[in-house]
């Protein structure tokens, strides 16, 4: 794994155990409801995984767009497949995602 992969990893698990470890009812429900939203359904897992980082990318939230990044490498999501799902992100949300695309292309890179 890269450095950057285990930093992202790393904080992101202490800072969801410190959120969840304060046991609050309204956001456990909503981890618990980001978690399903991305089972198996009538659209697959990596499809969603796929629309997840399109609207991260969108939205322009770097630690979201690495997260989806890494469940589309574990659903074998090709380049092809990522470079494309990047192409829709930035003719919906314009060139202001461009910033967002060379980080994610770069976090890509360090994936595959």
């Amino acid at each position: 794994m890269s450095k950057q992969l285990d930093e992202f990893n790393a904080y992101r698990t202490k800072t969801n155990d410190l959120i969840l470890s304060k046991d609050n009812l309204v956001i456990k429900r909503l981890f618990n409801l980001d978690s399903n939203t991305y089972t198996e359904g009538a659209l697959p897992v990596k499809t969603k995984e796929l629309l997840g980082l399109v609207a991260s990318m969108v939205l322009r939230c770097d630690d979201c767009i690495k997260y989806h990044l890494i469940k589309c490498k574990e659903q074998n999501c090709s380049t092809e497949e990522v470079y494309e799902t990047f192409a829709v992100a930035n003719i919906v949300g314009g060139t202001i995602v461009i910033p967002h695309t060379r980080r994610a292309a770069e976090f890509w890179e360090e994936l595959v």
